[in-house]
Formats: C-alpha cells, sequence, structure tokens
C-alpha cells in the first residue's frame, strides 16, 4: 500500500532508540524526511545513519530535550515545519507511590504530558494552514489498565490522553488529526529498564520477571518494536484522515476487554 506521505515531512522525539526509533524507520522507508529528535547526540548520529542508508534518503537529527522548553524550540528549529509530530518520552521507573515527591510528579508531567502538548500546540496551526497534519502520541497501555506500580506513568500519560480527545475533534475537519498508540509489553530498552526496576522491588531475579511476563501474554511473547513503527507509518498516512481521537492498542491481547 502506497501510503501517500512520500515527502512529507516528521519529527520524530525519542526518535534514536525503541519504538521511537522503529516509528522514525518506518516512516522514512515510505518516504518521509525525517528528524530525529532525543537527548543522546551519539545515539542520534547512529541512528540517523544507519536509518539512512536502509531508506535511501538523509536523515537528520538534533539533540533536543522533550521536557524543556529550550529542547522543544531546537527540535523546531531542525524541523521547523513537520507535516507529522510522533510525541515519545519514556516513563519513570516504577515504584511505590508513597515514595515519590511532588518534582517526581513535575517531572512526570514534562515528559509525558505537558511537553508533548507544547509540541501540538507549536506545530498545529502550521499543519492546518497546509491542510495536512499527523499528530501521533506513543502512550501507554497503562492509561487503560493502569499497573498500580506506574502511577506517575498512568496520571501523566491520562492527562494527555485527555487533552487530545477535545483537541482531535476540532482539528479534523482540517485534515489534521490526533490519535495515540497504546504499546503493551515491547522487547526495548526501556522494557528491559521496567523489568530491573520490579526486580529490585520484588527481589525476584530479572530473567524469571522478563520470561513470566512474555509467556503471560497471549501471544507468548514480547512486541517488536518494527511492529509498533509499522502501525505508527499508518496512522499518519494520507488514508486517516478520519480517524481521530483515537486510543489504539497493540499488546498482543494482554487486555482481557471487549472495549
Amino acid at each position: 500500500m502506497d501510503l501517500g506521505i512520500k515527502g512529507k515531512s516528521a519529527l520524530v522525539f525519542g526518535g534514536s532508540r525503541g519504538m521511537g526509533r522503529a516509528c522514525a524507520r518506518q516512516l522514512a522507508l515510505e518516504g518521509v524526511r525525517v528528524t530525529l529528535a532525543a537527548r543522546t547526540p551519539a545515539t542520534l548520529a547512529a541512528a540517523a545513519d544507519e536509518i539512512s542508508r536502509e531508506a535511501g534518503l538523509p536523515v537528520g537529527w538534533v539533540a533536543a530535550d522533550l521536557t524543556l522548553d529550550a529542547g522543544r524550540s531546537a527540535a523546531l528549529a531542525a524541523c521547523p515545519a513537520p507535516d507529522i509530530l510522533v510525541n515519545n518520552a519514556d516513563g519513570p521507573l516504577p515504584g511505590d507511590f508513597r515514595d515519590w515527591e511532588r518534582q517526581d510528579w513535575l517531572d512526570a508531567l514534562d515528559a509525558m504530558m505537558l511537553g508533548p502538548i507544547d509540541m501540538i500546540r507549536r506545530t498545529v496551526d502550521g499543519m492546518i494552514a497546509r491542510r495536512f497534519g499527523r499528530i501521533v502520541n506513543i502512550v501507554s497501555r497503562s492509561v487503560k489498565a493502569p499497573h498500580a506500580e506506574l502511577g506517575l506513568s498512568n496520571g501523566a500519560r491520562a492527562g494527555l490522553v485527555g487533552f487530545v480527545a477535545g483537541l482531535a475533534r476540532q482539528t479534523a475537519r482540517h485534515n489534521v488529526t490526533i490519535n495515540n498508540l497504546l504499546p503493551g509489553a515491547f522487547a526495548t530498552d526501556a522494557q528491559v529498564r521496567h523489568i530491573r526496576g520490579l526486580s529490585e522491588q520484588t527481589g525476584k531475579p530479572f530473567d524469571t520477571l522478563w520470561e513470566e511476563r512474555a509467556r503471560a501474554n497471549p501471544t507468548g511473547r514480547y512486541g517488536q518494536p518494527e511492529e509498533l513503527g509499522a502501525l505508527c507509518a499508518y496512522v499518519c498516512s494520507a488514508h486517516t484522515g478520519y480517524m481521530t481521537g483515537q486510543n489504539i492498542m497493540m499488546d498482543g491481547g494482554g487486555y482481557p476487554g471487549t472495549f
């Protein structure tokens, strides 16, 4: 299928690793001019080089922290008028809410709610003027099936999802859609950190927890980042102008509900 986005520009946060990188890669393979944004220059440069060689077109990058105003400004200086925006940030480690202080909550909000909302604010009017825009927030299944140890993520990401629900209905008539992807357990560095955190909390060995979580999924495995990347590219395509304000889960059937 031709996704109809060849020649469009995309700004992908968290694009140097994991699911963000997989999204950036798939968009580049579709002919999109991609700019990666993340905090670490070395991993950014390596990811941009590898994706560029595979896709056969230049991939830009910028060291930019989504949680900081200066970082968001730097990202837009590198990609001033994105047609596609992918918001993506790692969640905090698991823990007990009794141990979290006010700053922990503020940091979570900056990464998973306020930073993404500000990027939407800075880009959506340009998309409306050009009559094309796709904004995708990589969130988490935890907004629909919360885990107690992920309270910081549950709260901040749910705030972003709630905000998007209203705005997405205002922009759709201009062919600007805003949707959220809700991944479950994927084989990424972030998943490794999460399982390590649980190991420290529970005293169970890392390998035991890792294998148990894979076996517990109906597919018997973790998701692969490339699977989410392909979904992201489709949601960003010219064929999805009638899909907005949706929370699209990809979790191997782990969520047990009908709706």
